[in-house]
């Protein structure tokens, strides 16, 4: 199977299944001196994990992080970090009547017509619970960019569930509102009734669709390139990998078609005396043009639909058997996807943003500190016959 890495000088590999014994990735592309340890990785696996709440699966998994190597005395040395994540709660006798009988509108069909075999348990590779990897590789990326140079500021929240969409919020709303609930929602009273709306569609047996918006700050200008290396282009990539996402968009997004080019297009100003440096009025491009950015905020949203795992009754056929039944599909499933989804989008736009970093020579890929040819470094180990 291709397809497992992502990323140019920032590369993430991932392994794993479901219901297999464990979930794993290898980080390579890391610079040397990077101060990490396995509490930085676990807070954002934490907010990824399920049971958090009602509107969660059930399943129990404490996604605990165990860093394998790229490390010496909490400081990364430049070699790929590896990381394990133990399966503590995989029940596969659940998912046995749907071995030849595939579920509806999963991966169950497909993965088995293109490999002529599948892992089944819990629907194996297909399966969301491989973003656990993305999420502790996104905290990885977290860190570099934490501890370089540039203050990129990275937030999503769920700005829509079903048809209850969220007013519009500010950065500053994002960022202090949006764990406030469990739905992830930064505007409060917008999350009650998305939550009364989940919670409507659980009791019916059913699930829901939504998305996530999110926002980059702190990019800075002149990364990416025209084409297919484009910013946008290499950033949908990555957001729309996510399973079950359905549509991609930033700045006007789809509203685009609507507006006519003299309303679009954004006049250049030297908006402060003391900056010399043109800056567009307005920003309906998303911080992007000409597939490179711009150097003002990146935003867009990426749409999920609802859970395909639901406790209704629906049909399928099962191949080996040659006939056509009911099935129902029980199991520890969520009701709606975005919550989750929250970390899983932060983490792919951590990723996104410091391989163009990297890229583009915003950051040493070598080394954090930029300073070629020194040894006699702070993050250096000493010798133990010196002590």
């Amino acid at each position: 199977m291709n397809g497992n890495r992502f990323g140019r000088l920032f590369q993430v590999t991932t392994y794993g299944e479901s219901h297999g014994p464990g979930m794993g990735c290898t980080v390579s592309g890391v610079p040397a001196g990077v101060e990490l340890d396995e509490d930085d990785i676990q807070r954002d696996l934490d907010r990824r994990k399920p049971g958090q709440s009602m509107i969660t699966t059930s399943r129990g998994e404490p996604d605990e992080v165990s860093i394998q190597s790229g490390l010496q005395d909490g400081y990364t040395t430049g070699t790929p970090i590896g990381m394990t994540i133990q399966n503590k709660d995989a029940r596969s006798g659940k998912y046995e009547p749907f071995v030849t009988a595939p579920r509806p509108s999963h991966g169950d069909f497909t993965y088995s017509a293109k490999f002529g075999t599948r892992n089944w348990g819990g629907g194996g590779r297909s399966s969301a619970r491989e973003t656990v990897n993305w999420v502790a590789a996104g905290a990885i990326a977290k860190q570099v960019l934490e501890q370089s140079d540039y203050d990129v500021q990275i937030k999503a929240h769920v700005n829509q569930i079903g048809d209850i969409e969220a007013p519009d919020v500010s950065f500053e709303q994002l960022l202090e509102h949006s764990e406030e609930n469990e739905v992830r929602c930064a505007d409060p009273e917008t999350a009650e009734e998305m939550r009364e709306l989940i919670d409507e569609y659980q009791e019916a047996g059913d699930s829901i669709g939504g998305s996530v918006a999110f926002e980059a700050r702190g990019v800075p200008r002149g990364l990416g390139a025209p084409r297919f290396d484009s910013f946008p282009a290499r950033l949908g990539q990555a957001l729309l990998a996510v399973p079950a996402s359905t549509g991609f968009e930033y700045g006007l997004g789809r509203d685009a078609r609507e507006v006519t080019g003299k309303e679009r297009n954004e006049d250049w100003e030297f908006p402060d005396e003391a900056d010399p440096d043109p800056t567009p009025v307005g920003n309906d491009h998303g911080g992007l043009q000409g597939g490179i950015t711009t150097g003002q905020p990146i935003y867009g949203e990426l749409t999920l639909h609802a859970p395909t795992s639901i406790p209704k009754t629906q049909r399928t056929a099962d191949w080996e058997t040659g006939e056509e039944k009911e099935i129902q599909v029980v199991g520890r499933h969520d009701p709606v996807l975005p919550p989750r989804a929250v970390p899983v989008v932060e983490s792919m736009l951590y990723l996104t943003v410091l391989d163009f970093m990297l890229l583009g020579g915003r950051i040493n890929p070598d080394r954090l500190d930029d300073n070629p040819g020194e040894y006699d470094t702070p993050y250096h180990p000493s010798s133990p016959r010196n002590d």
